[in-house]
Formats: structure tokens, sequence, C-alpha cells
């Protein structure tokens, strides 16, 4: 691997034990993928925050790299364990609190930002097209290649924050222009009109596809939430870190002028693939206890839509909409905080359903509009859950 003379020094000691460690780690990496050169990055992303996902030892990780070098640039971190300001209201223990606290207090001791949010981009994090990032969060990574046509690789939590005490990161996968070109077609002939099918057309086409790169051939336009949804949801059921949708993602006309695209598998799909998918989605025909919306972190039009369909109304259930601190905040200002909580609901800033330990309080039967909260939650915390549209569950529970 072709390192320049600062990379070198790196790599050598003489900027400090931390990114002389980072960069053999990141080097090791980038030969093992057959990467001919480094190249610099403008912003991370860090999952493997929550104590429920990384334990004691992530812990012991974290404190221990703060020890020895800072981030250099901007970086941010995925959905925590709680709402570290409102875990007691919620439910969560203080034993795991304590511990969660230490874990994000670790990281913001190396110049990491405490906002633990799988949205970045919605607050302030956005790359440019083209630009090298090094994110490590599942739905941040396809949303940032895809919708954005920035380039990451999809990154462990690890390397990613090693990525961003270097500033750097190893030049292979989706960095390299040809490496994002389409594997498959999907002729989808439906009209989407939820985020609950788009959600299923997600899932669906992850379990077929795994890690290649879908392009999509839709009737209309998803939208930036709902493209939102789309990614998580398949790299959730699948490994997808970027897809194309015709006419609508930067990179769509990049990938359909390569002359590969005409040999490409095409599927159709129909609506009888979305319905079945999202019946499919659902582990029990039962009430949900607790309806969590937000998976990924809501943006505040997504809040805005709940607070204009709760309004005037009183929740028999408990309703969870995870976001950012930052969209919380305008949430607040909005006044739709205050529609929400007096209908009974609550905004939960920084955690989410997937990696808080939910399981540990007495619901049964989690409600959620996410493929990927679907795919998860049972899995992850041993629960039920009603996969269905926002309007749908939120009648549900009032």
């Amino acid at each position: 691997m072709q390192l320049t003379k600062y990379e070198e020094d790196m790599y050598n000691g003489e900027y400090g034990e931390g990114k002389a460690e980072s960069m053999e780690i990141l080097v090791s990496l980038g030969k093992i993928y057959d990467a001919e050169k480094m190249i610099p990055i403008t912003s991370a992303q860090v999952s493997g925050v929550s104590y429920k996902t990384i334990g004691d030892a992530g812990l012991d990780f974290v404190v221990d790299l703060g020890k020895k070098a800072d981030v250099t640039l901007e970086t941010m971190l995925n959905p925590a364990g709680v709402d570290i300001e409102n875990w007691k209201e919620l439910g969560f223990s203080e034993e795991f609190t304590e511990k969660q606290i230490k874990i994000i207090e670790g990281y913001e001791s190396i110049g990491v930002m405490s906002t633990c949010t799988c949205t970045p981009y919605l607050i302030g994090n956005a790359p440019m097209l083209n630009e090298h990032v090094a994110w490590s969060e599942s739905s941040a990574v396809c949303y940032v290649n895809s919708v954005i046509g920035a380039r990451t690789n999809r990154e462990g939590g690890p390397s990613a924050l090693l990525a961003a005490i270097v500033g750097r990161t190893p030049y292979y996968g989706n960095h390299i222009p040809e490496n994002r070109t389409a594997d498959i077609i999907f002729d989808v002939d439906y009209d989407f009109t939820t985020e609950a099918e788009i959600g299923a057309l997600g899932y669906h086409v992850g379990q077929i596809v795994n890690d290649k790169k879908p392009y999509f051939k839709l009737n209309n336009n998803p939208g930036r939430n709902n493209l939102k949804l789309l990614g998580a949801a398949l790299a959730s059921s699948g490994a997808v870190s970027l897809y194309h949708v015709e006419n609508i993602t930067p990179e769509a006309n990049f990938a359909k002028s390569q002359d590969s695209f005409e040999e490409l598998e095409v599927v159709s799909l129909e609506k009888s693939d979305i319905i079945d998918t999202i019946e499919k989605l659902s582990t029990t025909d039962k009430t949900p206890d607790l309806v969590c919306l937000g998976c990924p972190h809501a943006s505040i039009t997504e809040i805005q839509k709940v607070a204009q369909l709760i309004k005037g109304k009183k929740l028999n259930k408990d309703l969870w909409i995870c976001t950012s601190k930052a969209i919380k905040s305008i949430s607040e200002q909005c006044g739709y905080l205050d529609i929400i909580e007096a209908a009974g609901g609550k905004i939960v800033s920084d955690t989410c359903m997937v990696v808080a330990p939910v399981e540990e309080l007495n619901y049964d039967v989690i409600g959620v509009n996410s493929a990927k909260a679907a795919n998860y939650v049972p899995n992850m915390g041993n629960l039920d859950v009603v996969y269905d549209t926002v309007e749908n569950l939120i009648d549900m529970i009032t």
C-alpha cells in the first residue's frame, strides 16, 4: 500500500501512540481488501455506542483509546441505549444508564460529538456528492451513499473511529467509482403511498440481493423520508450499502450509463410482493403495548405528521418517537412536543427501540412503521411486533 509522508509518519509513531495504532489497524484492513492507498475523509459516524450491544468490553476499548488519541474531524455517534436526559421517566435502570453515560463520556473525551443519532445527515453532518467519509451505522451508510452520493464502506464502529483519529480510510469498495454501479434491476409496478409499503419493498429486496447494489425503477418518487426507510430495510434484511433509484438518486444515471447495465438481471415486482411482505413483518395480531416510531431517527416532518394525527386526542397506550436531541429541540420550538406530550406520547432522544433494553420494561408487543425495527426487535429484544403505517398504529392506541 502506498502511503504519503504524513501517513508514514503517523504509522511510525511520529504523531503519538494512538495514531500509530490506528494507522496500523487501518493499513492491515486495507491490505485485506487490496487497497492501493489511503484517502482523506471529511467526517465519521461511529456505531457501537449502546451498552446493550458493546457491553463492558466496548466500554474498556473506548476508555483505553481515549488515553492515547483524539479524533481529527467531525465525528458523531450512533444511538445510545437510553435517553440520557429522561431515562428514569422511561423506566430504564440506573445501573444500565450509568454504564451508558461512561461510554458516551469516553467518546467525548477524544473529541467525538455526544449527540447520538443514526441520521447525522439531518443535524448537520451532511457530506457533499463524491466526498469520502467513514460511516458505520447501516441505514446511515445506505442513505449517505445512495441519496447524498458521498462515499463510504459499511464500516465497523472501531474502524470508523480509527479513521476519525487519523483522518484517513483505505481506498477500496464503495470509495472506487467503478464499484458503485448497479448489480441487479428491480422493475416495481406499484404506486407507493405509505412508508410501510416502501419499507416492505426494501425488506423484500434485501433478502434477495444480500450485499449487491440494486437499481430500482419505481412508478413514483417516494420522497426523502421514505428513501431513508427504504435504505434501512435494505441494509437490515440484506447488507446493502448503496442503491439507485431511476431519475431520483444522484448516481442513477451513472449506473445506467455503464455498458454492463443492459446485461443485468431484471426482476419484476408487483403489489402482491409488497402486501405479502407487510403481512410477514408482523409477528402477532395483538394490539401494541407501545408504538415506537423513528427507526431510523425521525425527521422534523415525520414528527409534524404525528403531531397532526394525535392533536386533541388521548392515547391509551404508550407512544415513543425516537429522534436526535437536535430534532427534539426543533420539535419543541415548533410546538409539536407540547401536542405529543398532551396526548400522552413522548419524544425520546438519542436512543431507539432496537438498541435500548426495551425488553426489560413492561411491554410485550411493539408497534413499528419501520421494516428495520420489525426485523430487529423480535431478534434483539424477544418481543412481538406489529408492522403498519403510522396512521394505523396511532388508531390502534387512541
